[in-house]
């Protein structure tokens, strides 16, 4: 490998490099966001208590299923081979031609949602389930005992996992060139395929790929520090005159 040509390839085309990281955090982290949402939303849903009547219990069966089947199919199933079904076979099937970025965003996305509904239900089941005793009894419905006591601290327990997610995102973006999504993998490809430096080529993407994830893993890892609060603190008692 030539650093003389590194630099060259980079110098020249430092402006496809940027925009193809630029495509790469925006699918990355939009998809991530939409992700986290469903995945509580489905993790909400799969540990509610069954209803008391017939058809509450039917109805909760089949959402249930239809649930488990989203989240077995898209943990399953390569996600390369989930773009080219979603983007061409919607195309082909029902006529729609959807934007390249946005059927990214929305292949991420469900993917990711997939994913994060396990994480969500056992960060759910990790709870203390006194806790949910507890705000049973001072008539709380499922959905208020959720939002008001559950997720807060799932969601700080699941905050390294989401992290994690929104990593490995940006490094599996790279399998939207497949329909060609203009992501960094891809604006490499259309460098190295006019320079035939290859090696050279996706050696600057490499570089970039790292400084993404490890700038991200490091603003990540300050988030929950300022989550956690000091490690250190002291309780100042006031005294009160009377």
């Amino acid at each position: 490998m030539s650093l003389q040509w590194v630099y060259k390839i980079f110098i020249e085309n430092w402006p496809m490099f940027l925009e193809g990281a630029k495509i790469t955090l925006q699918i990355s982290l939009i998809s991530t966001i939409i992700g986290t949402f469903v995945g509580f939303a489905i993790g909400i849903i799969k540990t509610m208590p069954k209803p008391k009547s017939l058809i509450g219990r039917i109805f909760y069966w089949i959402l249930d299923k239809l649930l488990s089947m989203y989240i077995e199919i898209f943990r399953g199933t390569p996600m390369i081979v989930q773009s080219m079904i979603i983007y061409y076979g919607s195309a082909e099937a029902f006529g729609i031609n959807m934007d390249r970025v946005m059927a990214g965003i929305f292949i991420v996305s469900i993917n990711t949602g997939a994913y994060i509904a396990e994480i969500v239900r056992g960060g759910i089941y990790s709870i203390d389930k006194g806790q949910f005793e507890a705000a049973e009894s001072i008539g709380m419905n499922h959905f208020q005992i959720m939002v008001h006591i559950i997720m807060p601290q799932v969601f700080r327990n699941i905050l390294p996992s989401i992290g994690n997610e929104f990593v490995v995102n940006i490094k599996d973006t790279s399998v939207l060139n497949i329909i060609s999504v203009n992501e960094l993998f891809f604006q490499t490809k259309s460098v190295a395929g006019n320079n035939l430096k290859y090696y050279e080529s996706f050696f600057i993407a490499s570089v970039i790929y790292f400084i993404m994830t490890f700038t991200v893993t490091r603003i990540l890892r300050y988030i929950e520090r300022k989550i956690d609060g000091p490690e250190n603190y002291s309780v100042i008692h006031n005294a009160m005159q009377v």
